[in-house]
Order: structure tokens, then C-alpha cells, then sequence
């Protein structure tokens, strides 16, 4: 895609914060303003087919049990209301930001908070290199989203030295995820898994 293209499409299409933050002070009728559907738009445009994989990891880990636990249209809220409202949290946090938010790390963050709530006693197997060989080990998922969720916090805190990434859409999405997933166990009596 060239280059003016894809600026097009990240300005369109992305959540650009202190567009948004904008109209949060504007007059009553501002609420319906069509700005506000790139909360959702935002999730489905990346910057790289890297940035797509690494999302589509987490889903795929993550995401299918999850799916088998809440159904189609579970997973779909958890996906797009946790990622919509993640980007809502950026644009109330960061209000000053002029860059483009783009991506589904909110949504999937939200749906790996969401597998925590609903599977806290679970196993996720992985390969871990031990040496010069790996060793297959099922570790458990609090285990492994707790050293994923401590990364997310300390780059939210103190930042990554490279890149431009909207580090507060994961903690925003992972928290929204873990309280809807409580909330459904709440109300449906689901066997914890």
C-alpha cells in the first residue's frame, strides 16, 4: 500500500485521542458523532502483518477456549465492546495524543483477561528452550499471563525504549476482560475451568 494511502487510512480509520477528546467537550448533539465509531475501526488496522501475527497468537491461544465457554456472540462482545472501550480509556488517559491508535492488542488483551477470569486454574502448553534444546511443559496460565500482564504494567510505567505503542489499550483491555469474565461466572454459576 503506498505510503499516502496508508496515513490516509491510519488518520481515517485509526483513534486519533485529541480528536475525540475534543468532542467530550462540545455541545450534547457531539455524542453521535460518527468519530467515534473509529473506537471499533481502530481495531481492525494494523501497521504490519507482524503487528496482525502477534495479535492472532493471543486470539488463537487464548481465544478458542474462550469461545467454547461464552459462544459466538460472547467472544464478539468481549472482543470488540474490551477493545472498543480500551481505546476509550486511551482517549480519556491521553487526551493530548495526536497520533493514530490502530490494532487489536485492547481487544485481545481483553479477551486474555476474559480466559483468566473464566479459566484460573488452567494449563497452557508451551516450548521452553532449555539450552540448546526445548523442552515441551503445560505452565500454569496464571503463571504465564501474570509475566505477560507484570510486562504490560512496566511498559506502561516506564515506556519501551523504541516504538510508538499504545501501551495503556493492553492494561485498559485486560482489566475490562478479567471484570466481564467475573461477572459472567457471577451470574451463570460457570464451573471454574
Amino acid at each position: 500500500m503506498p505510503p499516502l494511502a496508508q496515513n490516509a487510512m491510519l488518520e481515517l480509520g485509526g483513534v486519533l485521542p485529541a480528536r475525540l477528546a475534543q468532542l467530550f467537550y462540545a455541545p450534547d448533539g457531539s455524542w453521535a458523532d460518527q468519530r467515534f465509531l473509529t473506537l471499533v475501526s481502530a481495531l481492525f488496522i494494523h501497521t504490519s502483518w507482524l503487528h496482525v501475527l502477534g495479535n492472532m497468537v493471543y486470539l488463537w491461544v487464548f481465544g478458542l477456549p474462550l469461545e467454547r465457554r461464552l459462544g459466538g456472540f460472547g467472544m464478539v462482545l468481549v472482543f470488540v465492546l474490551g477493545g472498543a472501550l480500551a481505546n476509550l480509556f486511551v482517549v480519556v488517559r491521553l487526551p493530548e495524543l495526536t497520533s493514530p491508535i490502530v490494532g487489536a492488542s485492547g481487544a485481545v488483551s481483553a479477551v486474555v483477561g476474559a480466559y483468566l477470569g473464566m479459566f484460573p486454574s488452567r494449563r497452557i502448553g508451551m516450548l521452553l528452550p532449555l539450552g540448546l534444546y526445548l523442552q515441551f511443559a503445560r505452565v500454569p496460565a496464571i503463571l504465564v499471563i501474570g509475566s505477560w500482564f507484570t510486562l504490560q504494567l512496566v511498559y506502561t510505567v516506564l515506556g519501551p525504549i523504541t516504538g510508538v505503542v499504545a501501551w495503556w489499550t493492553h492494561m485498559a483491555g485486560f482489566t475490562l476482560g478479567l471484570i466481564f469474565a467475573l461477572l459472567v461466572r457471577a451470574t451463570t454459576q460457570i464451573k471454574l475451568g
